[in-house]
């Protein structure tokens, strides 16, 4: 007969995420269907690349959500929020959507897992930096600008940056960097997440300022493209 059992290290792992998925809906971080698509999207990743890609959805989440409540009031005083403090499941899908994926391509494809965890930090990367640069720049930003031409803009609108929230956008795909480099040590991959995530966010931005400004894409689309334009960076930096 068939051994049935499930191993204690991921029975632990279930119980945690389910607890994590449920405390997400009751604090008001996600919706009902955010925090089962995000239990879902964690089991994937997990089963795919293991705790590192946990780890890498855990700090994307913290520091998107610290991000996303800092001074929220005075965010929503100026209407200058760029992201909804509590994420439904297309949300989530928009920027773990991805991830997912490539957790379950390395676990169809057990050979290439090191390759799917590359390009899952790009990803990951990518949304942080993105989630940071605009939550954060709109608070901390001094000189706003169009990322097309460069040219003084509104604060808070599509596809305008400031030097301050690039600079956070930047760190945060160091954070995620970080957390691989950890596991697999501290090499040149670690600079191919920082630029895939920074290449990404700037893709985002760009994005934002031509077809989401003229209402042919929604910011989900614009955020599962975000991420997927740091992939295909990945990909390019390590042919290079």
């Amino acid at each position: 007969m068939f051994d049935t059992t499930m191993p204690i290290p991921q029975l632990v792992f279930l119980i945690v995420l389910i607890a994590a998925s449920y405390t997400s809906y009751k604090t008001g971080k996600l919706t009902e269907g955010g925090a089962i698509t995000g239990g879902l999207i964690g089991l994937c990743i997990y089963i795919g690349t293991g705790y590192t890609g946990i780890a890498m959805l855990t700090v994307f989440f913290v520091l998107s959500t610290v991000a996303t409540s800092h001074k929220k009031q005075e965010k929503r005083n100026s209407g200058e929020g760029a992201h909804s403090e509590k994420r439904d499941a297309r949300q989530v899908l928009a920027n773990g959507g991805l991830p997912a994926i490539l957790g379950i391509l390395a676990t169809a494809m057990p050979d290439n897992t090191l390759l799917a965890t590359v390009f899952m930090a790009a990803a990951f990367a990518s949304a942080t930096a993105d989630t940071l640069s605009s939550e954060l720049g709109t608070v901390y930003g001094r000189r706003f600008y169009n990322i097309l031409n460069l040219k003084p803009d509104e604060k808070g609108r599509d596809g305008v940056i400031s030097l301050e929230g690039t600079l956070m956008g930047i760190a945060g795909s160091a954070a995620i960097a970080c957390v691989y480099s950890f596991t697999f040590g501290w090499n040149g991959t670690f600079f191919n997440i920082l630029i895939a995530g920074t290449i990404g966010n700037l893709a985002d931005s760009v994005l934002g300022a031509t077809p989401e400004r003229k209402g042919y894409m929604n910011n989900n689309e614009v955020n599962f493209l975000n991420t997927f334009t740091a992939v295909l960076a990945s990909c390019l930096l390590l042919l290079l």
